[in-house]
């Protein structure tokens, strides 16, 4: 082989193999010189030569390239012994030397991590490119926007809405929409409020805040809350883009573009104007002159600085900043709750005008209370019950978004065509029943100590389905801007003890030799038939018979209304048909506690009462409804039972349709919240209650009829509940000192209320019920309820030395720490007719009670239940001392 084609000399060290070779020697062992051993793996010929190759195993590839057990490729270029790469170096491969790639990544000529590190220069290169492709699409975004034109934006449309047989209610939304005025008429102290609050920087920015934006963006990319612009030109560029209200990364990044082109190219002032004349403040309206006279029944212009403050404040969320409340919307959003957030954030608005030198601290100092707002309903199409029928539909819409696809903004804009359940007949039937009742017996001129603030509020379900047929919200919705039929904070009392009976029969009640672990899943099934004391002040115990006590170690000892004890002495043991049929507290008490207070509210849920409405069930009281649904939830309630257990949700919307078609269809969805024979011995139960207990005022003739009284703490509210096969209806009636404007509100006592000597469920809400199913079903045949089928076993079932009492025996009265006249001893009488009036609770009926309802609420002070150590008044009327410990003093005598 010719010099010139021989490889190059190797370095001495052999290569890989021969290091190892070298490391595998035994320490202080001298390596043999190469050449020395004659083996073939020798980097020396037989004559001295070096070797082209370093080692055996450099020699045996070179061997494999060059043809050794392989076929060889012809020679040429790259390809045999003469080519570039040596000797077998080819097969086609070409590798030149020196040459540098475009993009050198991974890096050659380095080993290990180093191979991976880009240099700086690609690092540079690849930044700049970056940028200029920022500035590229910026470019052509910048471009492809166009400023938009905010008058051309006022198009939002009426939202007409229809009544279940498709015959149109109203059509409103568009009417207060917006009115634009000139910069010069917004006064000064409007338009420096909003840039006090929401963006001091407006008049010297570029129109976007790059924080804001990289904080939508994340929380857009997290699935967090989205945001809006945080710039006034970025909030009055989104107010000009109506027909595009979605929060996509696209529209985010239209958005920016075309507020760069504005803070560009249009004048600061026009850009503020814009927003103040965009800008939603609440009540349907848009703009500042639409919102001065919604709030303020006033011009934009005679806006002083604390009601410009105000507005400023509803920018953030009218829902939460309207004094008025939204609590069809968010139950947190309370007239109360929003007045006092409304007023902090106006008097931070006018701290910082003064702060950046907007407002003198003397002219500030007149403003420290929330200005006065008024009435948020004037559009004389919405009076009557249709504004509350709107309000109803429209929360229902936006609580369930997700299934209807609408939001609050999408609302706002209107063009919808919105079919509600409400049937026009019933509700005016409703309306018309409580309006007989209200003129006819509550006159607050002539009595105004206890007649004034009384307040109505009623539902009606349909059973088989969920749909709300009617509600009475309040006499005109106009005048009266709370909904009664919705969440008022009036407690239910007595209609909450069927949700006991359901669950002591849907789980039963624990086994009283077991400890509580145990006892959750040893349980027995309760019949209608189980035996419960009637006794006044019980001493309620756990349902291992050990005395129930409070944080403070004192007994609970549950009272009856009126004080009185029902069943024979010396244990009063009655059933649990005759406890609910004559509404006796502690029956139903004790029960509660055996099942277990944590079933009664599992109970209560699945019926379809909502978990923000319920009270703590920390407490024995519980289970005589210290709980506060809406009338609209009790009936749902009901309406399960009447259902034979299936619970469908009440809802108020069928379908909503826009110029593009159906947005909306409503489906139902109904769940098997207790088995019928859970249910149809419940719906049993509470027919013995209207033919011969505390609910006979709601007897339909020719119809069955399931209900059930209830009268809470200190007379505060009264209720009836019932159903036919049909229809599920609930009526409350209650007095507040404010007249339904504050969520908040006092509960006052009804005693002398209408004439009466104590408000009872059994007295004007069971009437109105009665007159109004009368006329609601009056086109329906009559249907039975369903037979029920025997159910659980008979629990305490030891009977009292004598009978049971049955509906022609006496109650026996305890000592009453409130003598009212509506407590005096009960005696038996000669017929009905002789001496009972129509409501009289202590009236008695061959012997038997024939009306009223509990009054055990949780202030034990005036019937509610008494620790023990409590003093009853004397006879001479002396205070009793404080009674309950959950709150309320001791009755006065």
């Amino acid at each position: 082989m010719s010099e010139h084609r021989r490889k190059p000399p190797q370095p001495q060290g052999g290569g890989r193999a021969a290091a190892r070779r070298g490391q595998s020697e035994s320490p202080g062992r001298r390596a043999a010189p190469r050449g020395a051993t004659g083996s073939p793996s020798d980097s020396y010929g037989a004559e001295g030569e070096e070797r082209p190759y370093g080692s055996r195993t450099e020699a045996r590839r070179a061997t494999q390239r060059s043809g050794g057990g392989r076929r060889r490729a012809p020679d040429g270029p790259g390809r045999g012994p003469g080519g570039p790469n040596g000797p077998g170096r080819g097969r086609g491969r070409t590798s030149t030397p020196g040459k540098k790639r475009l993009i050198d990544y991974p890096r050659a000529g380095k080993y290990g991590a180093a191979r991976w590190v880009p240099s700086w220069k690609l690092v540079s290169g690849l930044f700049i490119g970056f940028i200029g492709s920022l500035v590229a699409v910026a470019g052509v975004g910048y471009a492809m926007v166009s400023v938009p034109d905010i008058a051309k934006t006022a198009k939002a449309q009426n939202n007409v809405y229809y009544w279940s047989d498709g015959s149109q209610m109203v059509a409103t939304g568009g009417e207060t929409n917006r009115q634009i005025v000139n910069l010069s008429q917004i006064p000064q102290a409007m338009r420096y409020a909003v840039i006090s609050q929401e963006n001091k920087t407006f008049y010297t920015d570029s129109g976007i805040d790059p924080k804001g934006i990289a904080r939508a963006f994340f929380n857009m990319a997290t699935g967090g809350q989205t945001q809006g612009g945080s710039t006034i030109t970025q909030q009055y560029v989104k107010n000009a883009r109506l027909d595009d209200q979605s929060q996509t990364v696209s529209r985010k990044f239209k958005e920016i573009f075309i507020s760069i082109k504005v803070g560009a190219t249009v004048n600061k002032d026009e850009i503020l104007a814009g927003y103040l004349n965009s800008a939603y403040y609440g009540r349907n309206a848009y703009g500042i002159e639409a919102a001065a006279h919604a709030y303020f029944n006033k011009p934009a212009i005679k806006l002083n600085p604390g009601e410009c403050a105000f507005l400023a404040a509803t920018l953030k969320g009218a829902t939460y900043y309207d004094p008025a409340g939204a609590t069809s919307i968010d139950p947190a959003a309370t007239p109360d709750a929003n007045a006092r957030r409304a007023k902090r954030q106006m008097q931070d608005t006018l701290d910082k005008m003064v702060q950046y030198g907007h407002l003198s601290a003397s002219e500030r100092a007149k403003y420290t209370t929330l200005p006065h707002a008024q009435n948020p309903r004037s559009n004389a199409r919405l009076g009557g019950q249709v504004g509350y029928l709107v309000d109803l539909a429209n929360s229902y819409l936006i609580t369930h978004s997700a299934q209807t696809r609408i939001t609050q903004q999408k609302l706002q804009t209107g063009g919808l065509q919105i079919y509600t359940t409400f049937d026009k007949k019933k509700v005016g039937q409703l309306e018309s029943a409580v309006k007989k009742v209200q003129q006819a017996n509550i006159k607050p001129k002539e009595r105004p100590r206890t007649d004034t603030h009384v307040q109505f509020g009623g539902a009606s379900v349909d059973p088989g389905s969920g749909a709300i047929k009617a509600i009475y919200g309040g006499e005109d919705a106009t005048k009266h801007f709370t909904d009664n039929a919705d969440a008022t904070g009036a407690q239910v009392g007595s209609t909450f003890k069927p949700l006991v009976l359901a669950a002591a029969m849907k789980w039963g009640v624990r086994n009283k030799s077991l400890g509580p672990e145990q006892a959750q899943d040893e349980r027995t099934v309760v019949s209608p038939k189980s035996l419960y004391s009637g006794q006044n002040k019980l001493k309620i115990e756990e349902y291992n018979k050990v005395p129930w006590k409070n944080e403070k170690g004192e007994e609970w000892l549950q009272t009856n209304d009126g004080n009185e004890s029902v069943g024979n002495a010396p244990d009063y043991k009655i059933d649990l048909r005759q406890a609910m049929q004559f509404s006796v507290n502690t029956a139903y008490v004790q029960l509660g506690m055996d099942v277990g207070l944590d079933k009664v509210k599992q109970s209560a849920l699945d019926a379809g009462l909502l978990k923000s409405s319920l009270a703590s069930a920390d407490y024995p009281s519980f289970s005589i409804g210290t709980s506060s649904p809406s009338a609209i939830r009790m009936a749902g309630a009901y309406a399960t039972f009447a259902a034979s257990g299936q619970q469908n949700d009440p809802y108020s919307v069928q379908k909503v349709s826009d110029q593009n078609g159906t947005v909306f269809q409503h489906v139902k969805q109904t769940k098997q919240a207790f088995t019928a024979q859970v249910a149809d011995n419940v719906t049993d139960v509470l027919k013995t209650v209207v033919d011969a207990g505390t609910g006979t005022a709601a007897k339909l003739p020719g119809r069955q009829v399931a209900g059930k009284t209830g009268t809470t703490d200190g007379n505060k509210s009264a209720w009836f509940v019932g159903y036919t096969p049909q229809l599920a209806t609930s009526i409350g009636m209650y007095r507040m000192d404010d007249n339904g404007a504050n969520k908040n509100r006092t509960f006052l006592q009804m005693y002398g209320t209408g004439g009466q000597k104590k408000i009872h469920g059994a007295s004007f809400p069971a009437e109105i019920w009665h007159d109004y199913m009368a006329q609601a079903l009056a086109n329906e045949s009559p249907e039975p309820f369903p037979t029920p089928q025997p159910i659980g076993e008979v629990v305490n079932d030891t009977p009292s030395p004598t009978a049971v009492p049955t509906p022609s025996q006496t109650v026996t009265q305890s000592p009453s720490p409130t003598p009212t006249p509506s407590q005096s001893p009960v005696s038996p009488s000669p017929t009905p007719s002789d001496t009972c009036g129509r409501f009289d609770w202590n009236c008695t009926d061959n012997g038997g009670v024939n009306g009223g309802n509990n009054n055990g609420g949780t202030n034990a002070g005036d019937t509610g239940g008494t620790p023990t150590g409590s003093t009853p008044p004397g006879d001479n009327g002396n205070n009793g001392n404080g009674g309950g410990f959950i709150g309320g003093p001791g009755g006065t005598g």
